[in-house]
């Protein structure tokens, strides 16, 4: 182990002292959160043992009165449960990312969703369930109808996992939930400590990504405390348990249905990319007998403004995005320039660069930080850690601007791969250049 991390073992086990926290975990969340506001990486390292002293014991009240979030264990769900019926709020990790979690038919509690996260109430929220017969209760939609079998067939082909289904809402829920539009998304996670949570709250819990709204999603509890350790939501800490939280690594594929009145013929549209295809869910249909029923149509490259209301949450053109610049370099790029000249290296020298599949791995030497999400172009591998990457990113110091590689799309290209193009083209607020400079 280097001396540096000897020292950073050392201030942390310092802090642990002046906060009385209850585990290293929670003390490593909250002292990035105090010593680092900025979210800047941890490489500043004291000088002294006294001057660590010093500066623990000037911040340790600053702490606790700017602080309202708290870091739980998972042997905490069912005060966690009894949290959201009262309705308060819980950040809790799915397979996807963590979700900031309410009670989905508490209004108020939704309103606190949307403060926490300063969310444009145009946006809506996803309810998740662990029973279909839940979601069932929420959608307008009669067992026997055309649509009431494509739901039912798109369930239990798809259920538990990152699937969100879209369709009309029963009149007792909550308008703000789905931004007034009338349409409800609902999906059952896989992950063990959701569905817990979710059984031990013994509501519906609605719950978009717990970050601010339009900054990078979470797959840490770290990240979330980044983002909302001002506000008053506890946060399940995975870190010190044996389960692997957000292997995903995206958010779910997000599917909207809708069939007119007194017609057999319906669209289902896919609004946001992710782990299931156009073609899984054809398939699906189609072995339901329901494949004459409906078209499905992909609007994944829809952009809206803020002000525009829709049924679906990740549709801004910018989303996911870190706190620097942040862009898309062209393929006619970087296949043209393997040797940068004198200009493009000294912009290089203060680009991070995030690669997929080495497209970028010439210019490494001339950046000043740079990762690879997968170096076999593995989508799998690559949207597992993309967000954890993209936050690494924005703390490079002296960083000025973030690049990307153009990812092309096609008929033979996966649904992760088109995933991952949708999170970096909204990190990148859609801006593809074509110089360096």
């Amino acid at each position: 182990m280097s001396a540096g991390r000897y020292n950073l073992i050392f201030r942390l086990m310092l802090y642990i002292a002046f906060s009385q926290l209850r585990s290293i975990s929670s003390c490593a969340a909250a002292f990035q959160a105090t010593f680092l506001p900025k979210r800047q990486s941890v490489s500043r390292l004291f000088a002294s043992a006294s001057e660590a002293t010093e500066f623990l014991t000037m911040n340790a009240t600053n702490t606790s009165e700017s602080d309202k979030a708290k870091l739980v264990t998972v042997d905490s769900l069912e005060e966690c449960g009894a949290r959201l019926r009262q309705g308060d709020l819980v950040a809790f990790p799915t397979e996807t990312v963590y979700g900031l979690g309410c009670n989905a038919l508490d209004q108020d509690a939704i309103m606190k969703v949307f403060k926490a996260k300063e969310r444009p109430l145009t946006d809506p929220l996803i309810t998740h369930v662990t029973k279909h017969e839940d979601a069932y209760k929420l959608w307008n939609a009669e067992a026997v109808s055309i649509e009431g079998k494509a739901l039912r067939q798109l369930c239990d082909k798809f259920w538990p996992g990152p699937f969100t289904l879209v369709a009309k809402a029963a009149p007792h829920v909550p308008p703000t939930l789905m931004a007034n539009t009338g349409f409800v998304a609902c999906r059952a996670p896989q992950h063990p400590i959701s569905v817990a949570l979710i059984d031990a709250a013994k509501v519906p819990i609605a719950a978009p990504s717990a970050n601010k709204f339009g900054h990078v999603s979470p797959t840490r509890a770290s990240h979330v405390w980044d983002d909302l350790h001002a506000e008053d939501v506890w946060i399940i800490d995975t870190t010190e348990s044996d389960s692997k939280v957000c292997d995903v690594g995206v958010e779910s594929s997000v599917v909207k249905i809708e069939l007119p009145e007194d017609s057999e013929k319906g669209t289902i549209t896919l609004l946001r990319q992710g782990a299931v295809s156009v073609s899984a869910i054809e398939g699906c249909l189609e072995e339901a007998g329901l494949g004459d029923n409906f078209s499905v149509i992909s609007r994944t490259k829809k952009a809206v403004d803020e002000t525009v209301a829709e049924v679906a949450p990740g549709q801004n053109i910018r989303h996911y995005s870190p706190n620097i610049v942040s862009r898309i370099i062209s393929q006619s790029c970087y296949t043209s320039i393997e040797k940068p000249n004198h200009e493009e290296v000294e912009v290089l020298s203060k680009t991070v660069l995030i690669d997929f599949g080495g497209k970028l791995s010439s210019w490494e030497k001339h950046a000043i930080a740079y990762r690879d999400l997968s170096k076999s172009e593995d989508s799998a591998e690559a949207t597992k850690s993309v967000f954890d990457i993209l936050r690494w990113a924005e703390q490079v110091d002296d960083a000025t601007q973030i690049l990307f590689p153009e990812i092309l799309d096609g008929s033979s290209v996966d649904a992760l791969t088109l995933a991952l193009k949708d999170r970096l083209t909204r990190a990148a607020s859609g801006v593809v250049i074509n110089r360096i400079n």
